[in-house]
């Protein structure tokens, strides 16, 4: 018996020539080329998914209206801080604030401060928005900023200088530093309003949340 055909694991054969031969698999079998092409295939599917795919000006519209949304939402509640404060003011000039209503200014004030600073989570959160890097995203981020600005830098100083004068609405020092952040509320109100429409323009007028910011009263000098 031929030993060669009694050892099915002999993976030698005999070739034309009577030789032996060693078998071996075509390369494209070979267990190395399986896996890297199998890795390559993963890298490659992983890359075409996380490529940056075209957005439509509908999709653009609906992402920055959920940014306007988020940044009104966050900004409310110093918006009716400021509009609370500037009540107070006006009724403090006036006398309009019963016995009752004085005791009561500290408190309110105070809790005007707060909604309008850094401490208020939900200001934190707007200072955190950041909207889709588009050109109309460019706009609405420029929009983030001055509204942020407005409540934590011009809003607070006004209810701070408020606080200051409560009790004491003739200090000229801190009236003329109130009647600067009038106009600075005022000036920031119209900067973000412009930023949006300006977004507006760059998705074919779509019209976009305006900034819920508060058209005030000029306080300052009036009573």
């Amino acid at each position: 018996m031929n030993d060669d055909a009694a050892n099915p694991s002999d993976l030698s054969t005999l070739d034309g020539s009577g030789k032996r031969s060693l078998f071996k698999p075509a390369w494209y079998r070979r267990r190395w080329v399986l896996v890297t092409v199998g890795v390559v295939a993963v890298v490659v599917v992983s890359v075409l998914v996380d490529l940056p795919r075209p957005t439509t000006v509908s999709q653009d519209v609906s992402a920055q209206t959920s940014v306007m949304n988020e940044v009104n939402g966050d900004v409310a509640g110093c918006a009716y801080a400021i509009r609370e404060t500037f009540t107070i003011y006006q009724d403090m000039k006036t006398g309009a604030l019963s016995a009752s209503d004085r005791s009561r200014v500290p408190t309110l004030l105070r809790d005007d401060q707060t909604a309008c600073s850094f401490t208020n989570s939900s200001i934190f959160d707007l200072s955190d928005v950041e909207p889709p890097g588009s050109p109309a995203g460019k706009k609405i981020g420029q929009t983030v900023s001055v509204v942020t600005l407005w409540a934590t830098s011009d809003a607070l100083a006004a209810i701070e200088d408020v606080q200051a004068l409560d009790g004491n609405t003739g200090s000229a020092t801190t009236v003329a530093d109130l009647t600067k952040q009038e106009h600075l509320l005022a000036n920031d109100r119209a900067q973000a309003i412009g930023d949006v429409r300006a977004a507006d323009g760059t998705l074919g007028g779509a019209h976009l949340p305006m900034p819920n910011l508060p058209d005030l009263p000029h306080l300052v000098g009036t009573g």
